[in-house]
């Protein structure tokens, strides 16, 4: 997947490279980010790289070039045809660079991957996240109550997805 660009107008959405580990994990640690996403070592995102499961993607400013986030999807060779979207963290907020490289990343995952299923998880206090996972057509499936064990505490996560045939639906309008 070393190859893989997606684009828009504003966005520029490439394989991560091991030479972008350090801004990634930056970005990750940044306490914007920090309580949402989990925090990787070098080690961890370098073998998510070398992973053929798995998509370790740089989102980047078409208009400058400099990084904007990373997102890191998994399940692409999945025969259930569900792709995970693990991670998402964007240091450029407020710009639509999270908005447009999750659209690019449904239009990847169901027009050439011919995924059936894309979903994701989001804790619970994170609602920004969810209002623009419902905005790109997302359903909340579940909640998995006290969950993941972060800063001392339980946090609980909804389980959101899009399916296929609502993807085109949205498309179509």
């Amino acid at each position: 997947m070393q190859n893989l660009l997606l684009e828009n107008d504003i966005v520029r959405v490439r394989a991560s490279l091991e030479s972008d580990i350090d801004y990634i994990m930056k970005t990750e640690s940044d306490p914007s980010n920090s309580p949402y996403v989990f925090q990787w070592t070098y080690d961890q995102h370098k073998a998510a790289m070398e992973n053929p499961d798995i998509l370790h993607l740089l989102i980047e400013d078409k208009d400058t070039n400099e990084p904007a986030g990373y997102m890191i999807v998994a399940g692409v060779l999945s025969p259930h045809k569900s792709i995970e979207l693990m991670r998402i963290a964007v240091s450029q907020k407020n710009k639509g660079f999270g908005r447009d490289s999750i659209k690019l990343l449904l239009a990847y995952a169901f027009d050439t991957l011919g995924a059936n299923r894309v979903w994701l998880d989001v804790k619970e206090y994170n609602y920004s996240a969810q209002s623009l996972y419902k905005y790109l057509g997302f359903a909340q499936e579940g909640l998995l109550r006290e969950s993941v064990f972060h800063n001392g505490k339980y946090d609980s996560i909804y389980i959101m997805a899009i399916l296929k045939k609502d993807y085109l639906k949205q498309k179509k309008n």
